[in-house]
C-alpha cells in the first residue's frame, strides 16, 4: 500500500513535467520531419524519403535552386517586416489608449479590437477581398503584395493590443504619477518611463506579429493576386511535392526564430537579475 501511494504521488509531482515533455515533443517532431527532409536526394518531391540515394547538402549549397522559391521568401520577409512595424505601432498606440485614458464606448472598442482574432481566417479573406475589388479599387489599393500588408496588419493588430496591454496593466501607475510630479509632460512621460518600461511586451508582441505574417497563407490566397509569399508558394507546390529547398528554408526560419526566443529571454533574465542586485 505505501509502496502504491508512493508511486502515485511520484506520478503526480512529475505529471506536469511529463505533460509539458509531451507538449514539447509534439511541437518539435514537424520542426525535425523538416530537417531530416532537407537531406533528401528527391528534386522535385519531397513527400517521402528517397530509398536509393544517399542523403545529400546540395539543398543546403542551393537554397534557392527551386525556381522562384527566394523570390516569395523576399515577399515573405518585406511583407512581415512592413506588417510587423505598422502593426506594432499601431497595437502599442492603442493600448496605451485603453490603460492610460478614460475613452467612451471603451467596451464596443475592445470587442471590434478582438473580432479578428476570433473570426476565421477563410471569413476574414473573403470579406477583405470583397472589400479591396468592391471597395478600394477605386482608390488605387489592388489584390497583390499591398493588400496583404494590409491584411497581416488587420490580423495582427489584434495580438499586438492584447500583448502590449496586458504588459501595461502590470506596471506600476505611480511611475507615471511621479513623471508628472516632476514636471514631465505626457509625451516625455511615455518616452521616458511608459516605453523602457513596456518595452519587452512590445518586442514580443512584434515577435509575434511578424510570426503570424510569415505563417499566413490563408489571407494571402484571397488578397494576394500575382503576389506570391513563402507559405504560399509551398502551398501550392505541395500539390506536386515540396522542393527539398522549402525544407532547408523552413529549418532556416525555425532556427531564427528559436534564436530571437532565446535572445529575448536571455535580456529579460539579465534584466531581472540586474534589478535583483539593486
Amino acid at each position: 500500500m505505501k509502496s502504491l501511494r508512493k508511486t502515485v504521488g511520484w506520478f503526480g509531482d512529475h505529471a506536469v513535467w511529463f505533460a509539458a515533455g509531451t507538449v514539447m515533443l509534439l511541437l518539435c517532431i514537424p520542426v525535425v520531419y523538416t530537417a531530416v527532409f532537407s537531406f533528401n536526394a528527391y528534386h522535385r518531391s519531397n513527400l517521402v524519403w528517397n530509398p536509393e540515394g544517399s542523403p545529400t547538402l546540395a539543398h543546403w549549397a542551393d537554397p534557392c535552386g527551386a525556381a522562384g522559391i527566394c523570390d516569395a521568401l523576399a515577399t515573405s520577409l518585406r511583407v512581415g517586416l512592413i506588417s510587423t512595424v505598422i502593426a506594432t505601432v499601431l497595437g502599442t498606440l492603442m493600448a496605451v489608449a485603453l490603460v492610460r485614458t478614460r475613452l467612451r464606448g471603451r467596451g464596443a472598442l475592445e470587442v471590434l479590437l478582438l473580432l479578428p482574432m476570433d473570426t476565421p481566417d477563410v471569413v476574414l479573406g473573403a470579406g477583405l477581398l470583397t472589400l479591396f475589388v468592391q471597395g478600394l479599387s477605386a482608390v488605387g489599393l489592388r489584390l497583390g503584395e499591398t493588400a496583404i500588408i494590409a491584411a497581416h496588419v488587420m490580423l495582427a493588430l489584434s495580438f499586438v493590443v492584447v500583448a502590449v496591454r496586458s504588459r501595461l496593466e502590470s506596471l506600476d501607475p505611480r511611475l507615471a504619477e511621479a513623471a508628472a510630479d516632476l514636471y514631465a509632460g505626457t509625451f516625455a512621460t511615455f518616452r521616458h518611463v511608459t516605453l523602457p518600461l513596456a518595452a519587452p511586451g512590445i518586442v514580443g508582441a512584434a515577435l509575434l506579429a511578424f510570426a503570424i505574417s510569415m505563417d499566413d497563407v490563408v489571407l494571402a490566397t484571397f488578397v494576394g493576386g500575382d503576389a506570391m509569399t513563402f507559405p504560399r508558394y509551398v502551398y501550392v507546390t505541395a500539390l506536386r511535392g515540396i522542393p527539398a529547398q522549402a525544407n532547408v528554408i523552413g529549418v532556416g526560419l525555425a532556427l531564427l526564430g528559436l534564436s530571437a526566443a532565446l535572445a529575448f529571454t536571455a535580456a529579460s533574465w539579465l534584466r531581472r537579475r540586474r534589478r535583483t542586485v539593486r
